[in-house]
């Protein structure tokens, strides 16, 4: 077995607003793994606020690195443990090399049954006026998109509100609508929201509170129970059985680069599921590697809810053509071996 690393960096088409700060670009790192004549690559693209450093993470895969150069990939993933975008980079070059050497696609390696071709996806509204909210709404229904999420948080609930019932207004009947507000409201700003949002068919709130505050998410819950409440900055700390046991949300939203590889996210996807908590699959705005991982993972997921997969174009330029576009509020699934993508490894700089 052999393995290369390559750093890259890819430039946001325009500034990242986040609960962690302000992204411009993003830096990471494609890693290569080939074996009898065939190859898989994998992507860690480090978070700050959400994963490792930039720094410990390219030490992790140094380490992983030499141990796959030994023929040792189960030494490689302990190489990385407790470096979730090092491992993702890790288990996602391995399993792509696997379903390349088996000759099926990465989602179906992963464990779906049968041939998947689309995955529905949700278009992302941000900040403005009611009127300004409300054309992009329209603007992405014009395109196809049968679900909207609305960033919240970002003013008083009074205009929130204002601003959610003007997006409604502007949609079609059957088009879902969720909300994000990024853990920016205490409980008292939160309860008031969730009633509020309710007259508008608000199908869930994001993180309506602070990451750590299990307990809260679950009094809402249990308070406003027309509106759901979605976890997503919380499971940076929180493990799937913590938020199922705390009884906290309707929905999981579980970011790959985050909790550690396809393998640890459609594990906690397929428990969530068993507990009745719905699964849903996204980004951290990451390069087309990552990225079409996370598609592929959505994919293994049998009836997937629309998932926040449609970043590509959040940024400026990618590391390879996309071989997962966005047509009519769905993305297309490959369905080449492995991946579907290994033009990235013709870029980059030698690590």
């Amino acid at each position: 077995m052999d393995a290369e690393l390559r750093e890259f960096a890819v430039d946001l088409a325009a500034p990242l607003e986040t609960a962690s700060g302000t992204i411009e670009r993003r830096e990471g790192v494609l890693l290569r793994v080939s074996e009898v004549a065939a190859a898989g690559v994998g992507e860690a693209t480090p978070l700050p606020g959400w994963t490792e450093s930039p720094a410990t993470c390219r030490d992790r895969l140094d380490a992983a690195k030499r141990r796959l150069n030994d023929d040792d990939p189960a030494a490689a993933l302990e190489a990385v443990e407790g470096a979730p975008a090092a491992r993702h980079a890790v288990h996602l070059a391995l399993a792509d090399l696997r379903a390349r050497q088996d000759g099926v696609p990465l989602y179906r390696y992963l464990g779906s049954v049968g041939r998947v071709e689309r995955v529905p996806v949700n278009a992302t509204i941000g900040v403005g006026s009611p009127d300004e909210v409300a054309a992009a709404a329209q603007g992405a229904v014009d395109r196809g998109f049968r679900c909207l999420k609305l960033k919240v948080g970002s003013g008083a609930v009074a205009e929130d509100t204002e601003r959610v019932a003007a997006v409604r207004e502007a949609l079609p009947r059957g088009v879902a609508l969720r909300t994000d507000a990024n853990g920016a409201w205490d409980r008292e700003q939160a309860s008031e929201a969730l009633r509020a949002f309710a007259d508008s068919d608000v199908e869930y709130v994001e993180q309506p509170l602070d990451s750590d505050d299990l307990s809260g998410h679950a009094d809402l819950r249990r308070e406003s129970p027309g509106v759901g409440v979605a976890l997503d900055e919380s499971l940076r700390t929180a493990s799937i059985d913590d938020v199922l046991e705390a009884d906290a949300a309707d929905v999981v939203v579980l970011k790959p680069m985050v909790l550690g590889g396809l393998d640890r996210a459609r594990r906690a996807a397929l428990r969530a599921r068993r507990a009745g908590v719905a699964p849903v699959v996204t980004t951290t705005v990451d390069a087309v590697v990552a990225r079409t991982g996370a598609i592929h993972l959505a994919a293994s997921i049998p009836g997937i809810e629309p998932c926040g997969l449609a970043t590509a174009d959040r940024l400026a330029e990618d590391l390879a053509p996309d071989p997962a576009p966005v047509e009519s509020g769905d993305i297309a699934v490959p369905q080449d071996d492995g991946l579907g993508t290994d033009g990235p490894w013709s870029g980059g700089v030698d690590a």
